[in-house]
C-alpha cells in the first residue's frame, strides 16, 4: 500500500526523494485538502546552479507538474551573509554587483526546469525584506523567539564546533534569517512547506518553530537526501569542477556525457530522481545487464540533458557521442571547441597547456601526468611526450583535431585566422 495518498508525496516517495518530513501525515492531509504554495531557497553564490542542486529542482518540478505552486528563493540577502550548513570554512562575502549577477543566472537555470509565466511558479528575493530590517527591533521581535541552546544542537552547527572550525557571529545569524523568511514567505504568499537538501534541516525547523510561536501558524519541512555515487563520490562533482546548468559554464554535449559515465549501479536510482520517465519503465531500464546496461545509460543522459538543455540539444549531443564513440557518422558539433590562432601554431603551443584551456585537465600539472598514464591522445594516438609542440603540420591540412582525455572527455581544437 502507498505510503502516501496525495498524488505529489505519493510521486517524490516512489522516486526517492524523500529524507526527512516534519509531520508527514499531516502534510499529506494538506496536499489532499488544498493548492499547496511551497518553496526552496538558492543562495546567489555562483551564476548558475548545478548537478547538485537537481534534487529540490526537481521537487518543484512535479510540486507544479501535480497542480500545486513552487517559489523559488532566491537569497539576495542571505548571501551577504553566508549559509554556514556543510561547510568547514566561512564563506566568501560576495559584492551586491555579485549577487545580482549570480541571481539572474540563477534564473535563467530554474526557468528551463519551471513555469514562471503568470499564475505559475514565483520568484522571490528575500532581500526585499531582509535589507529593510533594522537590527535591534529584529532581534526583539524575533530573536527571542528562538534559543542558541536549540540552534547549537542542530548537526549543520554542531560539526563545525566539533572540528573547532570558526563559526562568525555573522554565519550564526544565518539560521534566524531563514527562519524568518518562511515566516515572512507564509504571510506574503501563503507558503505551508519549506523543501531542501538534508544539511538544511535544523534551518527548516527552525522557521517552523518561529511562524508556531510567533503567528500561530501550522508550516511543513520535506527534506531530500544528499547524494553520493555507489562509489561514494559526491554527486555532481567531476574532475572539472561542478557540473553547471548553463551551456555556457558546461557544454550540453558534456552535460549528456556526465550522465552516459554513470556508474553501473546509480542508473535505476539517477533515473528516478533525474528524469519524468514512468516508473515502470525505469524498472526495464534498471534490469539491463553486461553491455545492455550503457542502452540505459544513454536514455538517462538523453533525458536529463532534454529536461537542462531542451530536445534539440540532447539530440546533438547523442548524436555527436555516437560519432565519436561509435563510429556512427554523425554531428560531432556538440562537442566542446577550443580556437587556437595560426600564430600560435607557428610557435608551438605546449600540448599540456591545451589539455588545460580546453578544459580536459585542472592544470598543466595534471595535463603531464595524464600523459605519463597514457590517457592522452591526439585524433586518437596516444601522446609520449609531454614535451610535445603543437604546430600547424599537425593539423595535416585541416581546421581541427581531436583531444581526448581517456575514452569518455573530449576536445577540439579549431585553427582560426590571427
Amino acid at each position: 500500500m502507498a505510503r502516501f495518498r496525495s498524488e505529489f508525496l505519493r510521486i517524490l516517495d516512489e522516486r526517492g526523494f524523500i529524507y526527512q518530513c516534519t509531520d508527514p501525515e499531516g502534510l499529506d492531509e494538506l496536499f489532499l485538502r488544498e493548492r499547496v504554495t511551497a518553496y526552496v531557497g538558492y543562495d546567489c553564490t555562483a551564476d548558475s546552479l548545478h548537478v547538485g542542486h537537481l534534487l529540490t529542482i526537481m521537487m518543484l518540478r512535479w510540486l507544479q507538474r501535480t497542480g500545486h505552486r513552487p517559489v523559488a528563493l532566491v537569497g539576495g540577502g542571505t548571501t551577504k551573509v553566508g549559509d554556514p550548513s556543510g561547510k568547514d570554512e566561512t564563506r566568501r562575502l560576495l559584492s551586491e554587483e555579485e549577487i545580482e549577477r549570480n541571481k539572474r543566472g540563477i534564473l535563467e537555470s530554474l526557468s528551463r526546469f519551471l513555469d514562471f509565466s503568470e499564475g505559475g511558479a514565483l520568484l522571490v528575493d528575500n532581500a526585499t525584506w531582509l535589507d529593510e530590517l533594522r537590527y535591534i527591533p529584529f532581534l526583539r521581535e524575533y530573536g527571542r523567539h528562538l534559543t542558541v541552546n536549540r540552534m547549537l544542537g542542530f548537526e549543520s552547527v554542531r560539526q563545525r564546533l566539533e572540528r573547532e572550525q570558526p563559526l562568525t557571529f555573522l554565519e550564526f545569524n544565518y539560521m534566524v534569517m531563514q527562519a524568518y523568511d518562511f515566516l515572512e514567505l507564509a504571510r506574503r504568499h501563503g507558503c505551508r512547506l519549506q523543501m531542501g537538501g538534508s544539511d538544511q534541516w535544523g534551518n527548516i525547523v527552525c522557521g517552523i518553530e518561529l511562524a508556531h510561536k510567533k503567528d500561530r501558524i501550522r508550516l511543513f519541512g520535506l527534506t531530500c537526501p544528499l547524494l553520493t555515487t555507489a562509489s561514494g563520490a559526491k554527486m555532481g562533482k567531476t574532475v572539472k569542477g561542478a557540473v553547471w546548468l548553463d551551456p555556457q559554464k558546461l557544454s550540453p554535449f558534456e552535460y549528456w556525457q556526465f550522465w552516459r559515465n554513470t556508474e553501473d549501479a546509480d542508473v535505476g536510482r539517477f533515473l528516478r530522481l533525474f528524469t519524468e520517465l514512468p516508473l515502470a519503465e525505469i524498472a526495464r531500464l534498471e534490469r539491463l545487464e553486461g553491455a545492455e546496461i550503457n542502452e540505459a545509460k544513454k536514455v538517462l543522459a538523453f533525458e536529463a540533458t532534454r529536461l537542462a538543455h531542451g530536445e534539440a540539444a540532447a539530440r546533438r549531443a547523442a548524436e555527436a557521442a555516437r560519432a565519436l564513440f561509435e563510429g556512427g557518422g554523425g554531428d560531432v558539433a556538440a562537442v566542446p571547441v577550443l580556437e587556437v590562432s595560426r600564430s600560435e601554431l607557428v610557435r608551438g603551443i605546449p600540448v599540456v597547456e591545451l589539455f588545460t584551456r580546453a578544459g580536459l585537465t585542472r592544470s598543466n600539472g595534471e595535463a603531464r601526468r595524464l600523459i605519463r598514464g597514457g590517457g592522452a591522445r591526439l585524433d586518437g594516438l596516444r601522446i609520449g611526450d609531454e614535451r610535445l609542440l603543437l604546430r600547424p603540420e599537425h593539423f595535416d591540412g585541416r581546421s581541427e583535431i581531436q583531444l581526448s582525455a581517456g575514452r569518455k572527455r573530449h576536445a577540439r581544437v579549431r585553427v582560426v585566422e590571427g
